[in-house]
C-alpha cells in the first residue's frame, strides 16, 4: 500500500495541459523517428528503468526546445500519467482516469473514451499496450475493472470478459466483494497474459492485495498468488493469526507501485506493500509474509521462485514505493 505522500495530495487543475516539447533539426512536418524500441510500456520498457536510447535532444541543443504542440484534456485532478508511444501514437490516462490517444506530432486527438464514475484515490499511472499482427489493444483500469480497447479505434472489445472489462475482484474471494479495490498503476505483459497490480485500503477494511493474472484475449483468470498465504502454502506459518487469510480484518499485502518482467526468464517482480492496519500490528503478531517483499513469480503460472522481505512485521508503513529495475 502507498504511504500516500504526494499521491494523497490533492492537486485541483481547472484544466491540464499535456505538453510534447520536441526538437526537431528538420522543417515541416516530417514525423520524427522514435528510435527502436518506443516508448511502448510504462516507464519505458520491462525493467522499469526510464532508458531511452535516443540521443537527438543532448546537452549542445536543449536551450533550443520549444512547445510544439498542447493537448487539453478538459478534467481535473492529479495527472501522474506515464504515456506510451507506439507508431506515432501517444496513449495516455486523463486525471479522472479517461483513456486517450493522440497523434503524437501533431497532438490531433484520436480518440478519447469517458470513464463512468469517479472512485475514491483511483488516479492512473499510464495503460497498457499490447500487439499481435493486427490486433492492437489498450488495456487500462477504472474502479475495480479492467478494460480492454481497440487501440485505433478506442472502442471495448466485447470478447474480454464481459463487455470489454473484468472485476479486478475476480481472485480476491468474497471477502472483497464490498471493500475498496483500484488500480493506479499499468499491468504487465507476459505472452497471452496481464498481470495486474492493486491498490487497496490500509485500514482494518482493506482487502487482501493477491497478485493476479487475466487472459489478454479472453479475460479469464489465470493466476492467483495469495500474498497471505493458505494453510499449507509457503509463508502460512509466519501468521500467528492463523485466520489472516480470511480477511475479516487483516488485509493489503497489495502490488500498489506497479512491477518489473523478465520476459527472457519468465520471471516477474512484485515488490509489496504492507500488512493492514498498516500502523497496528497487535492483531498480525508474526513475520507476515509476503508484505514488504521483493517477490520473483513464474510470470506464466504464479509460483512463487523467490522472495525477499524487506521489513518483518511492519508497522510503520515502509513498503518499497517502485517497482525494481
Amino acid at each position: 500500500m502507498p504511504a500516500m505522500f504526494s499521491m494523497k495530495t490533492s492537486v485541483a487543475l481547472l484544466c491540464f495541459l499535456l505538453s510534447v516539447i520536441l526538437f526537431s533539426c528538420k522543417s515541416g512536418t516530417e514525423r520524427p523517428s522514435y528510435g527502436s524500441p518506443e516508448w511502448q510500456e510504462y516507464l519505458g520498457g520491462p525493467e522499469r528503468n526510464h532508458y531511452s536510447p535516443l540521443t537527438q535532444i543532448d546537452s549542445s541543443n536543449v536551450s533550443q526546445l520549444k512547445i510544439a504542440w498542447e493537448y487539453h484534456t478538459k478534467d481535473s485532478g492529479q495527472m501522474q500519467c506515464n504515456p506510451v508511444i507506439a507508431d506515432g501514437v501517444l496513449y495516455g490516462m486523463t486525471a479522472s482516469t479517461q483513456p486517450f490517444a493522440v497523434d503524437a506530432t501533431t497532438g490531433r486527438e484520436l480518440w478519447k473514451r469517458r470513464s463512468a464514475g469517479t472512485v475514491m484515490y483511483n488516479t492512473s499511472r499510464g495503460v497498457t499496450y499490447w500487439q499481435q499482427g493486427d490486433d492492437r489493444r489498450i488495456f487500462y483500469t477504472n474502479g475495480p475493472w479492467l478494460y480492454a480497447l481497440d487501440a485505433k479505434t478506442g472502442d471495448t472489445i466485447p470478447s474480454f470478459g464481459e463487455h470489454g472489462r473484468v472485476s479486478l475482484k475476480a481472485g480476491l474471494g468474497d471477502s472483497a466483494a464490498e471493500k475498496l479495490v483500484v488500480s493506479n498503476v499499468p499491468g504487465v505483459i507476459y505472452e497471452d497474459l496481464i498481470i495486474m497490480p492493486l491498490r487497496v485500503s490500509e485500514g482494518a477494511d482493506a482487502a487482501i492485495g493477491n497478485i493476479e493474472a487475466f487472459n489478454i484475449h479472453t479475460g479469464k483468470l489465470a493466476w492467483v498468488f495469495h500474498t497471505i498465504p493458505y494453510p499449507n502454502e509457503y509463508g502460512y506459518d509466519t501468521w500467528k493469526n492463523k485466520e489472516a487469510y480470511k480477511n475479516s480484518n487483516i488485509g493489503g499485502a497489495n502490488n500498489w507501485a506497479g512491477m518489473a518482467i523478465d520476459r527472457k526468464r519468465g520471471t516477474v517482480y512484485v515488490p509489496t506493500g504492507s500488512a493492514a492496519f498498516d500502523y497496528y500490528g497487535g492483531n498480525r503478531t508474526g513475520s507476515g509474509l509476503f508484505a514488504d517483499c521483493l517477490l520473483a513469480l513464474d510470470a506464466k503460472t504464479g509460483a512463487r521462485k523467490w522472495h525477499y522481505q524487506l521489513v518483518h512485521h511492519d508497522i510503520l508503513d515502509r513498503d518499497p514505493p517502485a517497482p525494481p529495475n
